[in-house]
């Protein structure tokens, strides 16, 4: 199946369950071979957005058309170009990593014995070698997640939808997922990935937006999220008397501050007065750093807690 333009364009998508408006009319387009990733707060529409974009449930509004075809009703053949890598691990425990594999081959069409001709290049590929007849049960929550995204290589995808692939992994899993999804980007892949983890989004993301409440708050380049919203300089003051000094000095001297706890967030153009007020504050500990992805997040969506 060729592509047809964008591998990925809604627009006004709107989705409700009862009286919850889930999505408020959200758009966007992702271009060939760019990572685009989706940030926001638990319950922000995320999930939904990527469900509605593969067919998995109908919209209220909007369209959605993936690689070139309009979905929800034409979802299983737009699908057929795309893989997933779901939040939630949907591995079946009693198969073997070679049978998992096997029966989602199935689901595209392949034969066995083509699957079967697959299955080395994509455990070598996911740091799997050798692990064909491992039980599920056997395997690390790292390896766990790099078979799902080897899984959802199966049908050689133009586009990959990625829900939070490295939640719950340690540093080193995290990497080389990440090395992985250079790899393919490379290749010319396009990816749609959710992720909390700043550090992610900004090594990955040619573009993002922002999603709060069902709606895209904010969308650019992560260079061009920084630059837009925040102060380029951050001082991070932590300690017992933090908050004081912050009342006595920072808010004379940033140009926004924020508390935490304990820690007190200066944001500014020159931080250079705040570091000099620190001096001599042995009972105080501090970070001076530049601004990043999440300052931005923190200052759209708020610090408070979402469940």
């Amino acid at each position: 199946m060729a592509l047809n333009g964008a591998p990925l364009s809604v627009q006004g998508l709107r989705k409700s369950y009862g009286a919850n408006e889930v999505l408020r009319g959200v758009s966007f387009s992702i271009e060939r071979g760019e990572c685009f990733g989706l940030l926001g707060p638990n319950g922000a529409g995320k999930t939904t957005t990527l469900r509605l974009c593969l067919g998995l449930a109908d919209a209220d509004g909007g369209t959605a058309r993936l690689n070139g075809l309009p979905v929800p009703e034409r979802a299983r053949e737009a699908r057929s170009r795309a893989g997933v890598v779901p939040q939630m691990d949907n591995l079946d425990p009693d198969f073997t990593v070679e049978e998992n594999l096997l029966v989602y081959g199935r689901y595209f069409g392949y034969s066995d014995a083509e699957v079967r001709s697959r299955i080395p290049q994509l455990l070598d590929f996911a740091g799997l070698a050798g692990r064909a007849d491992s039980r599920i049960q056997t395997l690390s929550g790292g390896m766990k997640r790099r078979l799902t995204l080897a899984r959802a290589l199966m049908n050689d995808p133009d586009i990959l939808f990625m829900d939070e692939p490295t939640t719950g992994l340690d540093p080193q899993a995290r990497h080389l997922i990440w090395e992985r999804l250079k790899t393919l980007l490379a290749q010319g892949k396009t990816i749609l990935l959710t992720t909390h983890f700043m550090e992610e989004a900004e090594r990955l993301c040619n573009r993002l937006a922002i999603m709060d409440h069902g709606k895209i708050i904010a969308s650019g380049s992560p260079r061009e999220l920084i630059e837009e919203h925040i102060e380029p300089e951050v001082v991070e003051v932590w300690g017992e008397t933090a908050s004081e000094w912050g009342s006595r000095h920072a808010r004379g001297l940033a140009s926004r501050v924020e508390q935490a706890g304990e820690t007190v967030f200066c944001y500014t153009a020159n931080a250079a007065p705040l570091l000099a007020s620190l001096e001599g504050a042995r009972e105080l500990r501090y970070l001076h750093r530049p601004a990043d992805l999440e300052d931005v997040f923190l200052k759209l969506t708020g610090r408070d807690l979402r469940d």
